[in-house]
Parts: structure tokens; C-alpha cells; sequence
């Protein structure tokens, strides 16, 4: 009896064993730190796993599938830094574009402001102040300053210079001093009281092609665009003073219309001229300088 006892038990071990063999092994896991300054120590890692816990590398295409594992990760990476390159790029441009517009805007802006600053000129293409008014031709600019009634000529400060202009009364305050806004004639300017309550100056232009924004720099200023010139005054200049003022004025109005002036007609007509003779060109590129 004791030894079928002994033998029972032998069995019963024996038994037990293969269950206990049939459990399955544990998947080993895998750990590694990616570092961006040393991307290659990845790799090494990961080859060096699979060579102790499997036998991929015994394989004869191991290294092909290894070297287009790497290269498809190199490519992903370029390609990852060309359109993040690519976004700042677009970026920059769109900052680029945006900065210059609003600068173009600031310009556009302060033009607008600095034309709106100027005032509509009076009948005689000067303009009205409160302490006197002037009007100009293209050869003249003639001044009136009112003062109180009875003035003589010996209580008038008027100091008129190439580039420099003075008028008051003795003892006050200047009622103009400044630099002209183009130089005069010294010798052919004028001046005398009318009707002992104004001061009357005459000022000869030095450029008598040119229309003048104010009286002295610093003064409010006209817009020139809408100056208007009397006929009959232009009557008086020679031919070629006349056609040279009579084009400048076209060429105003040309320009306030957004038209071309007479020398980009004149231009214009060149061309044509030069295209219709010479058919067989090709003129689509050509501009007008």
C-alpha cells in the first residue's frame, strides 16, 4: 500500500508540471528616450533590442528594411522642416505685405492730409489772411496789408530782400516777416500807401514760370492745381511765354484728370507713328519711359 501511495504521488507531480510549463512567456518591452541633438542613438538602440529579443537581423533583408525604415524618417523629417520653413516663409511675406501697405497707407494718408490743408486760392490766385491777402500772376505778387486809417509812409517798416521779406509799423510787431516763397527782384519790387489805411507791395518774381503755394514759407498754402490764370493776362506775354504757360496749365488739368500731358501725347504719338511704319515688330512689351 505504501508504495502505490508513493507512486500517486509521483503522478500527481508530474501532472502539475505541464501546467505550470504551458504558461506563456511575457512580451519584453521596449524603452528609449528620443534625443532631437543625437537622432542617431535611437537607431542604436532599437537595433541592439532586436538583436538580444529576436532574430530580425539574421535575416538577409534585414538591412535593406532597416536602411528604408531610416530613410523614410530622414525624408519625413526634411520634409517636415521644408514646410515648417515654408509656413514661416509665408509668414514673413504676409508681415512683409501687410507692414507695407500700412506704410503705404501712412503716405497715402499724409498726402491727403497735406492736400486737404491746402486752401481754394482767391480771384487773383493768392489768398486771404487775416492780417493781409496777396494775389500773384506768374511774373507779380502784389500784397495789400491793411493798417489804421491815416498812416503815413514815414510810420511803414518795409524791408524787402532778395530772400527775405519785412513789413510792419515802427514800434509794433511784424505783420509779415519771412523767407518768399521763390526769390524777387529786389530791384523791380515797389511799395506805398493807399488811401493812408494800406500798405501796397509790388514783388517781382524772380522764375516767372512759376506759381507760388504762399506768400512767405510757414504760411498756409494754396493749391496751385486750381490756380486760374486770366486771358487777358496771358494775351499780354509774348508768343513763347504764352505757349509755355498755356501748355504748363494743360498739363495740370492732364494730370487732375489722370490723363497724359502733352509730352507723354507727344510720346505716345512717336510710337504709333514708329509702329505703323515698322509692321513687322512686335510692340506688345514696349512702354512709353
Amino acid at each position: 500500500m505504501a508504495i502505490i501511495s508513493d507512486y500517486e504521488e509521483d503522478q500527481n507531480e508530474k501532472k502539475s508540471s505541464p501546467s505550470s510549463s504551458c504558461t506563456s512567456p511575457k512580451t519584453p518591452m521596449f524603452t528609449a528616450a528620443f534625443n532631437p541633438q543625437d537622432p542617431i542613438r535611437i537607431v542604436e538602440t532599437v537595433l541592439d533590442f532586436l538583436g538580444k529579443e529576436s532574430n530580425f537581423l539574421e535575416k538577409d533583408t534585414a538591412e535593406k528594411e532597416i536602411f528604408a525604415v531610416v530613410k523614410r524618417a530622414v525624408e519625413e523629417k526634411k520634409r517636415k522642416k521644408a514646410e515648417e520653413e515654408a509656413k514661416v516663409k509665408e509668414e514673413n511675406k504676409s508681415l512683409k505685405k501687410e507692414e507695407v501697405k500700412a506704410n503705404e497707407e501712412k503716405v497715402e494718408e499724409g498726402e491727403n492730409k497735406e492736400q486737404s490743408a491746402k486752401r481754394v486760392p482767391n480771384k487773383g490766385n493768392g489768398l486771404d489772411l487775416e492780417k493781409y491777402s496777396w494775389t500773384q500772376t506768374l511774373q507779380e505778387v502784389n500784397i495789400q496789408v491793411p493798417v489804421p486809417s491815416g498812416t503815413k509812409s514815414r510810420f511803414v517798416v518795409c524791408d524787402i530782400k532778395k530772400n527775405h521779406l519785412k513789413v510792419g509799423l515802427k514800434g509794433l510787431p511784424p505783420i509779415i516777416e519771412g523767407e518768399p516763397y521763390k526769390p524777387v527782384k529786389v530791384d523791380d519790387c515797389y511799395w506805398s500807401i493807399e488811401d493812408q489805411n494800406t500798405i501796397s507791395i509790388l514783388l517781382t518774381k524772380h522764375d516767372q514760370m512759376d506759381w507760388w503755394k504762399s506768400l512767405v514759407k510757414g504760411d498756409p498754402e494754396i493749391d496751385t492745381q486750381k490756380v486760374e490764370p486770366e486771358n487777358s493776362k496771358l494775351s499780354d506775354l509774348d508768343a513763347e511765354t504764352r505757349q509755355t504757360v498755356e501748355k504748363m496749365m494743360f498739363d495740370q488739368r492732364q494730370k487732375k484728370m489722370g490723363l497724359p500731358t502733352s509730352d507723354e501725347m507727344q510720346k505716345q504719338e512717336i510710337l504709333k507713328k514708329f509702329m505703323a511704319e515698322h509692321p513687322e515688330m512686335d510692340f506688345s512689351k514696349a512702354k512709353i519711359a
